[in-house]
This record gives structure tokens, sequence and C-alpha cells, in this order.
């Protein structure tokens, strides 16, 4: 979820029906729906997907599909949707589950399987559904502490640059964060303290955070654009906290849409509090265009769209080989050795962290 496109939206953790709002191109023969013989192929995904147009139109005159785009709120929002319409699904792919959300959707059988060509040229360390092939690995990002430079110059203060840092007294009442039950990157920061300090050391953590004046807010918005002084918006707001969870990618992205465009990032990343993201898209099941579906998911791993993503979404690509901007290898490089958890793992504890993460954090 880019600056601009507002990617970095909150994700609601439990079902609920939302409207979904339709934009892209529609069918040649003027109707909107994808049923069987159409040339029409839809893809569904969370509000902040973005592109080219001329990478996509590329797409649809080497294809001959026409693609229809149906946007259905932040990424929680859009996976409950999909679940919940499964049996007579909105479209013909689904793109926007995570690596946080992905056991809800393969456990409720959203998707059936595809085995994407051009695969093989995807990480091995993305796949994680590469036995069943269910979803396919389309993008990745770290969340992760972004820090004020100006703030810590002017203090004379080293920024944090691990977990262990944060609930130093030299950061007291410096970091905002999001709800974990209501925002992506406030669920990544969360299963971020769980992979460093394990099941039984992460609510401790949290302990300690609380002592040291964390400030938790609902979302990711509210807490870049309001809380953040290191942001242009959360300048111009007022804000006062010179930490807060965002993306290792969001320093290049106040770069590119710096204006004027300054000469380096105002932000930095504290690396050792990195949590690594994954996005899939899969076929969704009773798709009614499973050979559009396919086309489009071969196309969303192709070098031509996985060159295209990173100054849209502010993501990186997954397939090897494919370049990124250069405001990225100067401004927001991939951490080197993020925090991970497997899925399983997470599917086995979200709910029950969250749980205890709200009556710990929130109380």
């Amino acid at each position: 979820m880019s600056i601009t496109n507002r990617r970095f939206a909150a994700v609601v953790v439990g079902l609920g029906l939302v409207t979904l709002s339709a934009c892209g191109s529609s069918d040649s023969d003027g109707s909107s729906g994808s049923g069987g013989g159409s040339k029409t192929v839809t893809l569904v995904s969370h509000d902040s997907f973005a592109y080219s147009k001329d990478v996509l139109k590329a797409f649809e005159k080497e294809s001959g599909y026409k693609v229809k785009v149906l946007k259905s709120g932040d990424a929680g929002q859009a996976v409950n949707q999909a679940i919940l319409t499964k049996d007579n699904p909105q479209g013909d792919v689904f793109f926007g589950v995570d690596n946080t959300l992905l056991s809800r959707a393969l456990d409720n059988g959203l998707f059936q399987s595809y085995e994407a060509k051009g695969l093989d040229k995807v990480g091995a360390a993305y796949q994680l559904d590469k036995d069943k092939h269910r979803v396919t690995p389309i993008d990745t990002g770290d969340i992760c502490v972004n820090y004020d430079k100006a703030y810590f110059a002017e203090h004379k203060i080293d920024p944090p640059a691990s977990f262990d840092d944060l609930v130093k007294p030299a950061y007291k009442d410096l970091l905002v964060t999001e709800n974990a039950s209501t925002s992506s990157p406030g669920l990544g920061f969360l299963l971020g303290t769980a992979a460093r300090y394990g099941d039984g050391g992460w609510e401790g953590y949290w302990k300690k955070l609380q002592a040291n004046g964390v400030k938790v807010v609902d979302g990711w918005e509210q807490a870049y654009y309001e809380e953040f002084s290191g942001s242009a918006d959360g300048k111009k707001a007022g804000g006062d906290r010179p930490l807060v969870v965002s993306y290792a990618s969001s320093p290049p992205a106040e770069v590119v849409y710096g204006d004027p465009r300054p000469k380096t990032a105002p932000t930095g990343v504290a690396t050792g509090t990195c949590f690594r993201q994954i996005e899939f898209a899969g076929l969704l099941s009773n798709a009614k265009n499973a050979e559009g579906g396919k086309a489009l998911i071969d196309f969303l791993i192709s070098k031509r769209f996985q060159e295209d993503m990173p100054l849209n979404m502010f993501v990186y690509p997954v397939v090897e080989g494919a370049s990124v901007p250069a405001e990225f290898t100067e401004y927001g490089p991939a951490a080197k050795d993020p925090e991970t958890m497997a899925p399983a793992k997470i599917a086995e504890n979200r709910d029950q962290w969250v749980k205890s993460w709200t009556s710990l954090v929130l109380k």
C-alpha cells in the first residue's frame, strides 16, 4: 500500500460485509459480469492495488482479455468479503492476501490450485504454498519502525536499531504503533515481536514498551500522517512522535513524492525491527472465467508487471532478475535479516495473540 495510494491502510481482522466498488475496464459488450465465454477477467483486491495503465493495456492487447478491478476496502476487509462470497465469487482472481492472513483464506477454501507460468523464477522463500499452488507470490515488503532523522540529529541521540533498543529510556514516549487487532502493520509488528522473543517472551516485551510510553492508534494512516513527526503530512499535522511502525519502503516514498523533492530521505529504518510480509494472488474457487484468471496470474508475475510495481505500490518484486528503481536501493533497501514466521504458526496463534495483546496493551 503506497504512500500516495494509502497502501498501508488498516486491516480489519474480524469478518465483516463490505460493499465492492468497481473500476477499470468493462466488458466489450457493455456487461459487467465475467460469465462463461466472457473476454473480461475480474480481479478482486484491496483499495491500494495500483498499476501503470500502459502496462495493463499491453496485457489486454496480448491476451485478448479486458481486466476489470473490484476494490473492496483494506486488505482484511477484502479477504473476509472474498471468503463470505466464495460460493458465488465477485471475480476470478484475488490479489492482496498476505502471510499474516494466508491461513484464514486457505482454511476457508478460497482458492483453487493453479501453478502459474513463470513460477520457477519466483524465489523459493516466497512460495509458502508450493505443494498445492493455491496462491502465487506477487510482492514482498518489510514492516519496520521508521525514524525521523531530523529529530535524532537535533537531540544528538542515535536512532534505535533493534527491538531491544525501543524499550531503552532514551526512547521513552517516542514510538507510535498501530492497533494489532485493526491494522495490518500493527499485526505485523506484533508478530515480529513474537518471532523475536518467542511465545513466552513477547508479552513481557510489550509490558516494557508500555512502561516506555508506546502510543497505540487505530491504523497506519493516523500513525504515519498525524502522529509521526518525520513524514511530510505528520509535520503539517504537528506530529510529535519521531518513531512509527511503518514500512521499509516508506523512506523512498517520502523522496519520490516530496514537494519539493528532497535530496535525501528525511526518514530512516530501524532494520532490527522488521517483519517480512508477502502478498499473494490466487484463482478463486468457482471463478467464472478460470482461463482468464490463469492468464492474469501469469501476468502478475511477469517481469513487466513486477518491475512496474515498486513505484505504484511501494513493494518489492518476488521474481528473480526484476529490477527495482534507484530510489529503492538508495533510500529503502529491504531488511537483510527480517523476522519471519511460518504460516502454520501464525494460524495456530494469531487470534489468541491478538486477544492477549488487546487485553495487555489496551486495557
